[in-house]
């Protein structure tokens, strides 16, 4: 099942998308996040309200965050080889982790702000995991099962406050950097830990990134795995899996976004998430 937020008047919305039509559940779900805590019998109310709804052009509607607040966004890190390399890092053996705060996040559609602090914004296409159950110490083997759906990410870094230091907080914090969504796909449509999927984005209509999730250093189970090593993670936690290479610093001259500017993320099977580049007022 695909499921989004939307606007609707002075709040949101939940609902189920089919091809180019979506249907709003009501009642069936207060939203996404009650969804995802509700558990199996959450999802199966939602389906059968679908059933039953009337279907609204996808495109009548202004996206939401899939998630407004999530208790936990973690991102990983140099997750594919080839983006490692063209950032100068060897191939980890245990992966980068930082968060995303909420006050960075904007939905699909809304424009990324490029900050008045630099010119260096960075695109960074990513799958992002969706929680669905909680747990600490989870076994990679039964990993999968504790994962609700997918969804996209554009990590848009700033990227020269990224590197003032150690610690890559500053640079994938700006406000408006983090666009996320629009929908989140359950994981039984997807192949499992949803690898095998072509994922891209695109400046302009112009490819920069091309890859596969099957190429990623930590497969979704065993980031899952080593993520409740430490933390115990909880429905709704969202976690960004890295991007492949082809992003605006490696490039010569470094292909950084500006104003005007269209960028999209797609990943196979999940969709396209699309915002336009404005400049801080």
């Amino acid at each position: 099942m695909k499921l989004m937020m939307f606007k609707k008047g002075a709040g949101e919305a939940l609902g189920v998308v089919e091809g180019d039509s979506v249907i709003e559940v009501g009642s069936a779900g207060a939203n996404l996040y009650d969804v995802i805590v509700g558990g199996a019998s959450a999802l199966a109310a939602v389906k059968a309200a679908a059933a039953k709804g009337t279907k609204q052009p996808l495109a009548s509607v202004k996206p939401a965050l899939p998630i407004a607040r999530p208790g936990k966004f973690l991102c990983i890190g140099l997750n594919y080889a080839a983006h490692a390399a063209e950032g100068g890092h060897a191939t980890p053996t245990y992966p980068a982790l930082f968060p995303r705060f909420h006050s960075s996040l904007v939905a699909a559609g809304e424009p990324v702000i490029r900050p008045k602090e630099s010119i260096q914004l960075d695109y960074e296409c990513e799958l992002t995991i969706v929680i669905g159950k909680g747990g600490r110490h989870i076994p990679e083997s039964k990993a999968l099962d504790h994962v609700f759906g997918y969804t996209l990410f554009n990590d848009v870094s700033v990227r020269d406050f990224q590197r003032k230091g150690a610690q890559w907080t500053p640079g994938k914090n700006f406000d408006g950097t983090g666009p996320l969504g629009p929908v989140v796909v359950t994981a039984d449509e997807l192949p499992p830990g949803a690898s095998g999927l072509r994922i891209c984005t695109r400046v302009n209509g112009e490819t920069m990134q091309d890859s596969n999730t099957s190429d990623m250093i930590f497969s979704t189970a065993k980031i899952v795995a080593i993520i409740s090593e430490f933390m115990t993670l909880e429905p709704g936690d969202l976690i960004a899996t890295g991007t492949p290479s082809g992003v605006a610093h490696a490039r010569k001259p470094p292909a950084w976004m500006k104003a005007g500017d269209k960028v999209e993320v797609e990943v196979e099977k999940i969709g396209i998430l699309a915002n336009p580049i404005v400049d801080a007022a």
